[in-house]
């Protein structure tokens, strides 16, 4: 006779995070359709704000990822130095590095070219009743340079502080970090620690203790992913609804339509062809591609991202703690290739513009090589201007398609994370450096079951 009781099921059931992460989704759903039905409160003027539900939904989303993106840039620190002076003992470092790179491409060439047929297939700028009168130029644009901008730290933190005006006089300066230039720092130093030899083990030994430390912080944070995603989801169901979708439906259908057909059906057949289980990977990686889902922030998303890497899948932390903020940063497949691809030939339909060969061969290499050109910044927006201007393309397109960009954000959102998460598990399988016991056993609920041995602290 089992000795376990109905009431002890369902605490165990009440207590399993995955239980809890899809309740939240489902009752964040549900919030966020009541608080669309509430609608704005009157300011008193010709203004609305957002009612009291939306503003709490709101406020619990936000400040989940504002929690995650403050442990980013510690993480990335301490678990990059500390993975690169664990290369000493890992003799193919560089074609580790070479074969992550390689398939970056690989997987942004193919989605790129999924998005031009869907295009080309399904003429979303030809079917739409959008003016290009109501068409504007973005305030921030991405050039060829921003590589260069981004590559070089303006100081050892990676930090940047900006200033705003607001219309009363006001002034507020916020400040942001620059992954890239983090990871850049990181690799320097980490470097150094090698070339130093036995006179940096103090400070390695004080980087590991740190990489522990916020390892345990990270681990209390990403315990209030369930309430972070009721939030999420909630205020993305009160503050964008459906409107927006009918006068661009075709064109939504077509982002959502090739990033299905990466996420269900490219990347199966890559891990397939490499020897992995489909559904094992799925169900490892799926905590980061669903809070990437509702977060719209890889790099909110990246702690998770890591984590699962490492944890639920089996990619050595040594290699792990490179490569996925490294694809954080330059491996978007969604924001860099399914999106920017579909999103010219729309804007080329709307202004009669007829794309010749030569386009479409600039729009698979911008999205093959122009991540890394905008790695520097943030935002889908970036990467698509930059693939506009390289096309003589008008950038006033731009401004047509975003009152859906945060519906289709989360879709692309989850195939960039994704896509950061396959590319280390494949190259870790075919380099024979992946735990095949630990990637058979990949379970979502492994990620919190039990806490983690921390990353280059073995």
């Amino acid at each position: 006779m089992s000795s376990t009781t109905p009431r002890s099921r369902v605490r165990a059931t009440l207590g399993n995070f995955g239980f809890q992460i899809v309740a939240a989704l489902v009752l964040g759903v549900a919030l966020g359709w009541l608080a669309l039905a509430i609608g704005p409160v009157d300011a008193g003027t010709d203004a609305e704000s957002p009612n009291w539900l939306t503003t709490t939904l709101d406020t619990l989303g936000s400040s989940f990822v504002t929690l995650l993106r403050a442990i980013v840039p510690p993480l990335i620190f301490a678990a990059i130095v500390a993975s690169v002076a664990n290369l000493r003992n890992v003799a193919n470092g560089a074609r580790l590095a070479a074969a992550t790179l390689l398939w970056f491409a690989i997987t942004a060439l193919i989605s790129v070219l999924i998005g031009i047929g869907l295009g080309l297939v399904l003429q979303p700028g030809r079917h739409t009743s959008l003016d290009v009168a109501d068409g504007s130029e973005p305030g921030r644009t991405g050039s060829w340079l921003d590589f260069l901008d981004g590559l070089i730290p303006g100081n050892v933190l990676g930090l940047g502080a900006s200033t705003s005006i607001a219309e009363d006089g006001s002034a507020s300066t916020s400040v942001s970090f620059n992954v890239l230039q983090i990871i850049v720092v990181a690799i320097v130093i980490g470097i150094a620690v090698l070339r130093v030899g036995a006179k940096a083990d103090p400070f390695l030994g004080f980087v590991r203790s740190a990489l522990a430390v916020i390892q345990k912080v990270l681990w209390w944070v990403i315990r209030l992913a369930p309430l972070g995603t009721l939030g999420l989801v909630g205020n993305a169901v009160a503050s964008y609804g459906w409107d927006s979708l009918a006068s661009l439906g075709r064109f939504a259908i077509a982002i959502y339509v090739g990033l299905a057909l990466v996420l269900f059906v490219v990347y199966p057949v890559i891990l397939r062809a490499n020897g992995l289980a489909i559904g094992r990977w799925f169900r490892g990686a799926w905590p980061a591609i669903q809070l990437a889902f509702v977060s719209r922030s890889s790099i909110g998303t990246l702690p998770v991202t890591q984590r699962v890497t490492e944890r639920n899948l089996g990619v050595p932390a040594e290699y792990a703690s490179f490569a996925v903020p490294l694809a954080a940063t330059t491996k978007m497949d969604g924001c860099a290739s399914i999106y920017p691809a579909i999103s010219a030939i729309f804007v080329a339909q709307i202004f009669g513009i007829d794309l010749s060969l030569l386009d479409y061969l600039l729009i698979a290499f911008v999205s093959v090589v122009g991540s890394a050109a905008t790695a520097g910044l943030t935002g889908a927006i970036v990467m698509l201007t930059l693939t506009l201007s390289t096309l003589g393309l008008p950038l006033a397109g731009v401004g047509l398609l975003l009152a859906i960009d945060p519906i289709l954000d989360m879709g692309r959102t989850a195939v960039n994370v994704a896509g950061q998460v396959l590319v280390p598990t494949v190259v870790a399988k075919r380099e024979g450096i992946l735990d095949q016991e630990q990637y058979a056993q990949a379970d979502a609920s492994d990620l919190f079951t039990e806490e983690p041995e921390p990353a280059g602290v073995r």
